[in-house]
């Protein structure tokens, strides 16, 4: 019989139930500056990039940024590269400046230097084939530390952490990186590190295990190269919250100490849970004895969860897209899309496929792991010329490994496309033409995840052939709503 741990806090944290993100945010690295927490995620291909949730009580989340707002660097349009470049960043503060390192598996460790709505371009720290999950650390005698990974496909090792100093800028390597810790044995596949001090201890709170399987291990040295004793803080034991993999540990400005971390539950993917934390002898306490925590006393309403800020109507009444909104193919292009502010509707140009089929301009967003239904109001008008006769295609999409799409008719009329999906993924489309009676479109569906994502929701409008213009998909309002 699994158990569901609840905990009663005297806390500044409002109460909730775990996920407090049923989203797919991967690798969720977290900070605090000020009174507001800052966290990011892996992205992997999508832009914009580095996408940066803002809080101020660590349950209600907002997206507010987004460090890599244009182009993947090193990206080669011909190739969607899936589940590629941007891999578990870590974010931080120091003398007013924000740092959000991360991993491309086949470039090296990247820094984005900067502020929120102002960053500057990507710089590439270390060079290399399977260096990952980086995460720096700034010494009180001025020397930056880092800590990070190797992915085994790229690099031909893992199950190992290894220690490099940076230059005084954290902008380039000051000493090559050493292995710091072999987990072959007790922890393989340790990964994710984050790096911390505290009351003199430099400590590693990295996951192991796998992702769906594995548990959290947290290491202390007085010596940034160690040798390091380790304990296992976090595991699944009786609870129904696998993994519990990689995360992060904040102090809020009252002393409160929490961690938060994700749970791979599949074609939804990667959502993040939050964790109570006590400091016993130095040694964090996370969870209940060590188990994930369900829920955290408090007011909580299941009928209005505090995630349902991410549940919305977009009117595309705006002259950029939101920053729920993401392109798949790794960089924008100008002329896949037209915010039409003053009428209130976005138009998407069709664009060129790939010639294995994928479509750069699919415009997504992740979809909850809940049951939940996305409705969209469109009109599809593809290119007039007999030339471009039948080569345009638009509407709904689905998308993961494997990919599902509702179309609908070249109309000058608006008309109305529907998709509902259960807690289990599987998915219905519908149509209608006045968004009261619906029609069943296909047979149910189940959805796929991606590479290394979750499924996503979203538009697209594409083309097999090209000429000196395009047909477009109109789209008045797009809405995600939970039943």
């Amino acid at each position: 019989m699994f158990l569901l741990w609840a905990c009663s806090l005297i806390a500044v944290v409002p109460g909730y139930i775990n996920p407090i993100l049923p989203y797919d945010y991967s690798d969720p690295d977290i900070i605090r500056v000020g009174d507001t927490y800052l966290m990011t995620s892996s992205s992997f291909n999508n832009v914009p990039g580095l996408q940066i949730l803002a809080s101020k009580d660590l349950v209600h989340w907002e997206i507010v940024d987004a460090a890599i707002p244009n182009r993947l660097p090193g990206l080669e349009e011909s190739s969607p590269v899936l589940g590629n470049f941007v891999w578990a960043p870590s974010i931080r503060e120091h003398d007013g400046q924000l740092y959000i390192f991360y991993g491309d598996p086949d470039r090296g460790i990247y820094c984005i230097r900067g502020q929120l709505h102002a960053w500057e371009e990507p710089v590439l720290v270390m060079a290399g084939k399977g260096l990952i999950d980086p995460c720096p650390l700034w010494d009180e005698d001025g020397r930056v530390w880092l800590v990070h990974a190797l992915a085994g496909s790229r690099a031909g090792l893992k199950s190992v952490l290894l220690m490099a100093e940076l230059n005084e800028d954290a902008m380039s390597v000051k000493t090559p990186s050493r292995i710091i810790f072999d987990g072959h044995a007790e922890h393989p596949t340790c990964e994710g590190p984050k790096l911390y001090k505290r009351n003199g201890y430099y400590y590693i709170m990295h996951p192991a295990g796998g992702v769906s399987t594995g548990w959290q291990v947290v290491q202390r040295s007085k010596h940034i190269y160690g040798p390091y004793e380790l304990k296992v803080t976090l595991a699944q034991g009786r609870t129904v919250i696998n993994g519990p993999h990689q995360g992060a540990w904040v102090e809020t400005p009252e002393g409160e100490n929490w961690f938060l971390h994700f749970q791979d539950v599949g074609v939804a993917g990667r959502i993040v849970h939050m964790q109570p934390v006590r400091w016993v002898d130095d040694w964090p306490e996370m969870g209940i004895s060590g188990e994930p925590v369900l829920k955290v006393d408090g007011e909580i309403s299941e009928d209005d969860p505090t995630w349902k800020n991410f549940l919305r109507r977009d009117e595309f009444d705006s002259t950029a897209l939101a920053l729920d909104w993401q392109w798949a193919g790794g960089y924008i292009d100008p002329k896949w899309f037209y915010c039409d502010a003053r009428n209130g509707f976005l138009r998407l140009y069709s664009a060129p496929q790939h010639e294995d089929g994928f479509m750069p301009n699919m415009l997504l967003q992740k979809i909850p792991a809940v049951a939940f239904t996305a409705t969209a109001r469109v009109r599809f008008q593809p290119c007039p010329d007999k030339k471009m006769a039948g080569a345009e295609q638009a509407g709904m999409i689905v998308f993961g490994r494997k990919t599902f799409t509702l179309r609908p008719a070249v109309s000058d009329e608006w008309t109305y496309l529907r998709l509902t999906m259960n807690e289990h993924q599987q998915g219905q489309f519908y149509t209608s033409s006045d968004g009261q009676q619906w029609t069943k479109s296909g047979d149910v569906f189940q959805a796929e995840k991606g590479y290394w994502t979750g499924a996503q929701i979203g538009l697209f409008c594409t083309r097999t052939k090209t000429i000196n213009d395009t047909g477009w998909l109109d789209v008045d309002w797009f809405e995600i709503s939970i039943k």
